[in-house]
């Protein structure tokens, strides 16, 4: 059985996006099948997602480097959000909250799910109007650590509601990736979702594969992706995960858009890259592409490059190599408490802007650590250093409490730009 909604026409005039100020006419939208291809249409336009997870981040800013959509998780400040992506040319990817098994919701308990599934019905009707609204996202990676397939089932109930009182939103749901488990019981049993949403990160370069094993040959969108996952990286002795540069991190988005996003055009929607915003998840510069002081890093480039084929007139500086004690972020480094060393960094500016440095030490706390992308707290600093002038070697000392830490490098050109690296190492007595 097909899950997808085939609309062969439109079956009313609407109003175009933008062409107006009134935020209560919806702009319908619609999936079809032409020529052997999957499409979004717009009010009667092909519609291509060029997106990214934003929320309650700088919207007007993803508008200034051409994407045309935000994807948000939630319904919290959805009026505020519709409104300013509406302002600034946008469209929304309307997330709203699901139940997690890992978070403790019961889907045997059936009054537990008419209870949410009222709640999500409200939040439906409060904003299905709203001229900025494309689709609707239900739960987020709902097969994230989960035996209750009555998930599924909860979900369709959702899309079935979304269509009964909106007829011009399609309704989808977020993957953590693709499997043949998940697929074959959406496939069966969820008839009215639209199409459905996958999230993948460093194995997105494989997606084409993870698809057709998973025997799905419907259309997708790709809602989440960006750099490489914490846990599928290369791990320290002591099993503390190791992040890339920002200029690795745009090195690798550049590919995996051109290979595994933007080559499928017969069955792929589009995309929401990860994450339009800053965020403390493992560390605080590992998925977001801003800094927590606002610069943009080597990926905010990367994306203007492919969403309109012109790289910024200002680019972010870009890091060549860092080493600590003259070792790479992969030698388990150990350092002896309060003693210094010397720590190297090369990196170099597209314009020759002057750069200056900013040096941040961290524990590396793991019971910190959440999954999922759960809520995270900051490590505390332990000590940094701001030099207003970039020197490619200088010294830092070792915090005088043992255990793991890590060493942040931030490269700035004065222009809200930042290159970023850091590396692990562990204290000894």
């Amino acid at each position: 059985m097909k899950i997808y909604r085939l609309v062969l026409a439109s079956v009313f005039v609407v109003l175009a996006f933008g062409s107006c100020s009134d935020k209560n006419t919806a702009v319908k939208v619609e999936l079809k099948f032409e020529d052997g291809k999957y499409q979004l249409y717009r009010a009667g336009k092909p519609y291509y997602i060029k997106g990214a997870g934003i929320e309650f981040g700088d919207i007007a800013n993803l508008a200034s480097h051409g994407a045309n959509s935000l994807r948000t998780w939630r319904t919290d400040s959805a009026q505020k959000v519709l409104d300013i992506a509406h302002e600034n040319g946008l469209t929304v990817m309307m997330g709203r909250e699901v139940g997690r098994e890992r978070h403790g919701f019961d889907y045997n308990d059936t009054a537990m799910v008419r209870q949410q599934f009222e709640f999500i019905k409200g939040e439906v009707l409060k904003y299905k109007d709203h001229p900025a609204l494309l689709a609707w996202g239900i739960g987020n990676e709902l097969n994230l650590w989960y035996k209750n397939k009555k998930v599924w089932d909860a979900v369709n109930d959702i899309a079935k509601m979304i269509h009964e009182v909106d007829g011009n939103h399609p309704a989808t749901t977020m993957l953590a990736g693709i499997g043949k488990n998940e697929i074959d019981y959406i496939k069966e049993h969820c008839p009215d979702i639209d199409f459905i949403c996958i999230q993948m990160y460093g194995d997105i370069i494989n997606l084409k594969k993870r698809i057709n094993d998973a025997g799905w040959d419907g259309p997708y969108a790709v809602t989440e992706w960006g750099a490489t996952g914490h846990w599928e990286v290369a791990r320290t002795e002591w099993d503390i995960p190791i992040e890339q540069t920002s200029s690795e991190k745009a090195d690798v988005i550049l590919e995996r858009w051109e290979k595994a996003i933007y080559s499928n055009k017969t069955h792929c929607l589009g995309s929401y890259v990860f994450f339009w915003a800053q965020k403390q998840e493992r560390t605080p510069t590992w998925y977001g592409f801003f800094l927590e002081t606002g610069e943009e890093t080597e990926p905010v480039d990367v994306m203007q490059y492919v969403w309109t084929g012109k790289w910024p007139e200002n680019r972010v500086p870009r890091i060549d190599s860092v080493k600590l004690d003259s070792k790479t972020r992969f030698d388990n480094i150990h350092l002896k408490a309060d003693k210094d060393y010397l720590l190297n960094i090369y990196a170099h500016d597209y314009e020759n802007d002057p750069l200056k440095l900013k040096i941040e030490i961290m524990p590396d706390i793991p019971e910190y650590y959440r999954g999922g992308g759960d809520h995270e707290k900051r490590p505390p600093t332990v000590n940094k250093a701001e030099l207003e002038e970039y020197k490619p070697g200088l010294t830092i000392k070792a915090p005088a409490k043992e255990g793991p830490y890590r060493v942040f490098i931030y490269v700035m050109d004065g222009q809200n730009n930042a290159g970023t690296a850091n590396i692990p190492f562990f204290v000894d007595k």
